[in-house]
């Protein structure tokens, strides 16, 4: 049985308790963020986490503890309020538990229904084995820019764009 099937699963709003774990788990899969040094996960670690204040940040628990985070990265302009980046992340020692799936399906939810939005996008760098989960979700790849992260033993991986419609009146209607 996966960890999100059972009944100590939960799927509640992120809060600032939840930065160390955030933190320690950017730290270890730091290959598929846009981070490398301990000072790069530092800030960006507190950046996501910060989304929390307006209700934009969903925390998995399993036996409530944090096990995932996946976070709307808010747009702070009025013309581009109608969509927004999203990253996501779960503990290494549960993946593949459906952890993933449930934060994607949670906050798809949350951003179609809260937010509004039209469309979200996921960031997600070449090899990254998210990529089949959020296609499962309907993203679809909007954007690849080859050579787009160099690894500190030279190689480049690319970075993929993909993004999710959600259908309906866009006029909030």
């Amino acid at each position: 049985m996966k960890i999100a099937d059972e009944s100590d699963f939960d799927i509640r709003y992120s809060k600032q308790d939840d930065f160390p774990f955030l933190h320690k788990w950017l730290g270890e899969c730091r290959k598929w963020y846009p981070v490398s040094s301990d000072s790069d996960v530092e800030a960006m670690a507190k950046n996501w986490i910060g989304f929390y204040r307006y209700g934009a940040s969903l925390t998995a628990t399993y036996k409530n503890e944090p096990v995932g985070i996946a976070t709307l990265f808010l747009m702070p302009y009025r013309k581009v309020i109608h969509h927004c980046l999203a990253y996501f992340i779960v503990d290494p020692k549960h993946a593949r538990q459906g952890i993933g799936a449930a934060l994607i399906k949670n906050l798809n939810h949350l951003g179609k229904s809260y937010f509004r939005f039209e469309w979200m996008n996921i960031e997600l760098f070449e090899g990254c084995p998210a990529i089949p989960l959020i296609e499962k979700w309907g993203y679809k790849e909007v954007i690849k820019q080859e050579k787009f992260v160099k690894e500190k033993d030279g190689t480049f991986l690319a970075r993929h764009v993909y993004q999710v419609d959600f259908p309906g009146d866009k006029d909030g209607k």
